[in-house]
């Protein structure tokens, strides 16, 4: 019996085939070919009942832009996003805070990590608790003399989305605040020594020292900031049921999809927000940079 050799390159050829092949079949299973067949949808009117895909071109995307009720609500994402950059700046605040020498940091970093270990639900049903007319909020203001500053946090449009950001502000501002420590924690030490013994004082220290090297992990958060705010859905969907003064890009294409059966209309925004969430993250990184540090 003869047997037939293999060689090196054509065995490690096999090998990696091999171990590729699993990922690729998965990948192209949950990831490519949905994304194709979202794309298709996006073309059609298709209702999600039957198995028929009626071609209207690019009368879903003219739609989109057409229609104030549906491309206009990326209005009420900007309270989020708003919320987001205050949530970063915060957040970076309680690291630097939390990053000195400070009795009991340990026992104020698991505090100030709980709300991120909540349940999402619990927290917005909570914060609905808080919002509600009359409720906590508005007896706490009445409390300490703010009793003119009471509103109906939830039931006014002007105010709703700006109640409805401080609740994500609430919620991610521990992740972020981590991701801010950790980060402070891995530079070098021997930087901030050589800068007091050079005279450099905290503001100086921050700016020159700090800030450069934490470029790339502001980065990364306003990254989770952008796409965050453009694909906020569970908060304004537990707390108002996606209420036309709430309602989100996201949970407007879900109320699309799933209240009025319009799925190829649903594909079209869904394929809508991702081209912007890229167009909005390639222009961040533009004005911010490639974000290397300087360590």
């Amino acid at each position: 019996m003869r047997i037939t050799k293999i060689g090196y390159k054509t065995q490690r050829i096999i090998l990696i085939s091999a171990f590729l092949l699993v990922p690729l079949a998965l990948l192209t299973t949950f990831s490519l070919y949905p994304a194709l067949k979202l794309l298709f949808y996006s073309f059609t009117s298709f209702n999600g009942l039957t198995n028929v895909y009626p071609w209207v071109g690019i009368h879903n995307y003219i739609e989109i832009f057409s229609n104030p009720s549906l491309f206009g609500v990326f209005l009420h994402n900007l309270s989020y996003f708003i919320g987001g950059l205050v949530q970063n700046v915060l957040a970076l605040l309680l690291a630097l805070f939390l990053n000195s020498k400070i009795r009991f940091r340990n026992g104020f970093r698991a505090i100030l990590f709980v709300p991120y270990i909540l349940n999402s639900v619990a927290i917005v049903y909570m914060f609905q608790y808080l919002y509600q007319d009359p409720g906590v909020l508005d007896m706490v203001l009445k409390f300490v003399g703010l009793g003119g500053l009471q509103a109906d946090w939830i039931g006014n449009d002007k105010l709703v989305n700006w109640s409805l950001a401080f609740v994500s502000l609430w919620e991610f501002l521990p992740f972020t605040m981590v991701i801010y420590l950790a980060a402070l924690q891995s530079l070098p030490r021997d930087m901030y020594e050589s800068a007091v013994l050079d005279g450099a004082g905290a503001w100086q220290t921050f700016r020159f020292i700090t800030l450069p090297n934490l470029r790339s992990i502001i980065q990364i958060n306003l990254l989770l900031t952008v796409s965050g705010a453009l694909e906020s859905f569970n908060i304004p969907f537990i707390m108002t049921n996606a209420a036309p003064g709430a309602a989100t890009f996201l949970t407007q294409t879900m109320n699309v999809a799933f209240v009025f059966d319009n799925y190829g209309l649903a594909s079209a925004m869904a394929v809508v927000l991702v081209v912007i969430v890229v167009i909005v993250i390639s222009v961040q990184r533009k004005l911010i940079g490639q974000g290397d540090d300087v360590v």
